[in-house]
């Protein structure tokens, strides 16, 4: 049975196999789309509200903003003025001309006025019948031409006695009406003696104006940098109308199917030299809002880097709140661009000479004109750049030399102090009293005076001193990226600036942690993404763009979005100003503390042992003799273990035990294969959780 079983199955798979084809008789074909339906009630509400959505706004945005109105009627009111006293100035030099064009004015006047009297315009007509032999016209043509003429020259006999004798008259009764009248005749007539290649006028030729923009340039340039429609495929198509927008031109464009914008900002400088224009007039952005492949082109119609300089808004008078938006600078276009510092921090970056000391000062101005925020600020190159606002720093240190760095860890040390104490306070606090999350806010600020809220801001220049330093390179990644994470919400902020943006002098655990990035003028690839976030440069944030000439240029980003922003220049001077102003504001409020008041800063410091452990543990290691982690140590902070390596490594392993001993840690003997045999030692899971607060 099983036999044929086997048998059978064998046949079946020999058997050649048949395809049934089932014909179906005058067949159609089938559509493959879905057949179109009724309009849905309710569409035509639908579209309106559609439309709403993204309609143009019916009163022009130049009228929207009593600043933006105001600015537009001032500089009309000064282009007016301008023109008017350049010209007006210039007065006695067209006379000149025309004086000089009078005598060829007079005589065409005279050839016009004599061809007038004689009817000139008639002679053709006359000759013309005449050599026709038409006696009858020409008779006719006579006595026309007889009849015109005659009171053409008793009317400028008339005219030409009444003027002599008016002029001769005048001239011994009223010889400077007389004068004056003449010159302006000469004047006048002058008008009819101009050449055409030789203007009266004195005419401005202002190079750095630049011509409109128009869909040919802009289909012409995306072309020539290879951005067109493949064969038999759509092209660039155009969303709206190339429009004014500020002092420049808009364009919004969908590029062909299937290419996103960053491949336009990757090829910037390529588009500018297509467009013939200064690279730092052409700004290319997508506009992610609609879709990756739209792309909104801005040129300027002037060059920003010639442009007039706009006034910081808070230069003359006013006062910040660090719990807002702080004004930082101004876009291409010219619009106000402000800058987050609350539950956030920020890093700035860029190269030697690309203006970060311009950046620095808009910001710590801005913050010094808020009476409640405490500045700390430790400015490690010692150039005096952030002097002016030394008088109202709660602790103020420049210099480069090892007690300044070792300054900047104390402060930083402070500041994770300050926010352990900030988060215990807030922690006791009810649920009610905290809606918007367990966080410092102005409310609180305000209802809890006695607790010293307002928020502090640490400020340090030139960091790269600290993250290169032999000793305080650790310390200082450690310190500054526990201060990130966890101090901004309770009003802790920390802005760190650089010009060695590169992986040795910018650790990746700071720049990976920072909420807010400003990177300046840079080299490399590399050293635009250290500062932005990985994979910045590819989706078209490239400060390498940027010319170093171009000072406090830079792209501000928050997250994966990013905006070119140049720094509000302030002078020194300026800044010695405004430096008053806020030490004026924070007498009044009585909140000046620190150095600002002559007291000593008591830089508080509660990490402990444990935390220092934490933070020199090398990851993915269970334990570790006590002799290495003592070597590790004396490396993280010198000023505390440095003194254990001068004992045996009996005697390190001693002191690490009793330091450990408050805390109900001890050392026991661990033997490891992988690194010396057996010693004392300690074991990672033996340390007790940190507890910060929080």
């Amino acid at each position: 049975m099983t036999n044929n079983v086997v048998q059978l199955h064998k046949d079946l798979q020999d058997a050649p196999t048949q395809t049934i084809i089932d014909v179906i008789q005058n067949a159609e074909p089938r559509p493959v789309d879905p057949p179109e339906q009724a309009t849905p009630e309710g569409t035509w509400i639908a579209e309106r509200q559609a439309y709403l959505a993204d309609a143009p706004p019916v009163v022009p945005p130049a009228f929207r903003r009593w600043d933006a109105f105001t600015h537009s009627v001032r500089w009309t009111a000064s282009y007016y003025g301008h023109v008017t006293a350049f010209h007006a100035l210039r007065t006695p030099v067209y006379l000149g001309r025309l004086l000089l064009r009078s005598p060829r004015g007079t005589g065409r006047l005279i050839v016009r006025w004599g061809r007038w009297v004689a009817d000139t315009e008639a002679r053709p007509v006359e000759a013309k019948a005449a050599a026709s032999a038409d006696i009858e016209a020409w008779l006719s043509l006579s006595r026309e031409h007889s009849r015109r003429v005659r009171p053409r020259r008793i009317a400028s006999l008339a005219v030409a006695t009444t003027t002599g004798i008016t002029t001769l008259i005048s001239s011994f009764l009223v010889p400077g009406w007389t004068f004056t009248a003449a010159v302006t005749a000469a004047a006048l007539v002058g008008l009819g003696g101009k050449k055409g290649d030789k203007p009266l006028i004195t005419r401005y030729v202002a190079t750095n104006v630049l011509r409109r923009l128009d869909s040919t340039e802009v289909f012409e340039a995306l072309a020539a940098i290879g951005i067109e429609g493949k064969k038999g495929r759509r092209g660039v198509e155009f969303t709206a109308e190339v429009m004014r927008d500020g002092p420049g031109w808009r364009a919004e464009v969908d590029l062909p199917p299937g290419i996103e914008a960053t491949a336009v900002l990757e090829k910037r400088s390529a588009l500018a030299a297509a467009m013939r224009r200064p690279i730092s007039t052409v700004w290319p952005e997508g506009d992610r809002t609609a879709h990756p492949g739209r792309l909104v082109l801005w040129v300027a119609q002037r060059d920003p880097a010639k442009a007039a300089r706009k006034l910081w808004p808070l230069m003359k008078d006013g006062q910040a709140d660090v719990y807002e938006p702080l004004p930082y600078g101004f876009d291409p276009r010219g619009n106000l661009v402000e800058i987050t510092l609350m539950y956030s921090n920020l890093l700035v970056g860029g190269i030697p000479g690309s203006g970060k000391t311009s950046c620095a000062l808009a910001i710590v101005l801005g913050v010094a004109l808020d009476p409640t925020a405490e500045l700390w600020i430790y400015e490690l190159k010692g150039s005096g750049d952030l002097d002016a606002v030394r008088p109202v720093c709660h602790r103020y240190v420049s210099g480069d030399e090892d007690e300044d760095l070792e300054a900047g860890l104390a402060g930083m040390r402070s500041g994770i102090a300050e926010y352990q104490r900030r988060a215990k306070f807030i922690k006791s606090l009810p649920a009610s009293e905290v809606p918007e999350g367990r966080k410092v806010t102005r409310a609180l600020a305000e209802k809890y005076p006695e607790q010293d809220l307002g928020p502090r801001v640490i400020v340090i220049d030139e960091v790269q001193e600290l993250f290169t330093h032999p000793e305080y390179k650790d310390e200082a990644a450690a310190l500054a990226t526990r201060l990130i994470k966890k101090g901004r919400a309770y009003g802790i902020i920390l802005i760190l600036l650089t010009q060695n943006p590169d992986a040795p002098s910018l650790p990746s655990s700071v720049s990976s942690s920072v909420g807010t990035r400003l990177c300046l003028a840079v080299m490399d690839w590399r050293a635009n993404n250290n500062v932005l976030g990985t994979g910045a440069y590819d989706r078209g944030l490239r400060a390498t763009d940027i010319s170093v000439d171009e000072q406090g240029t830079g792209i501000l980003a928050r997250g994966r979005e990013g905006i070119t922003v140049r720094a509000a220049f302030i002078k020194q001077t300026e800044a010695e100003d405004i430096g008053k102003r806020a030490l004026a504001l924070r007498t009044a409020a009585g909140t000046l503390t620190g150095q600002a008041v002559g007291a000593q800063v008591a830089e508080q410091d509660v990490e402990t042992v444990l935390d220092h452990l934490r933070a020199i543990w090398p990851d993915g290691v269970e334990t570790v003799h006590s002799h290495r982690l003592v070597e590790a140590l004396a490396a993280y902070r010198a000023d505390l273990y440095r003194p254990w390596l001068d004992m045996d490594a009996a005697g390190a392993s001693t002191a690490l035990s009793a330091a450990l001993k408050p805390f109900k840690v001890s050392t026991r003997q661990l033997t490891i294969r992988e690194c010396c045999g057996g010693a004392k030692g300690l074991r990672y899971a033996d340390l007790p959780a940190a507890e910060d607060g929080e």
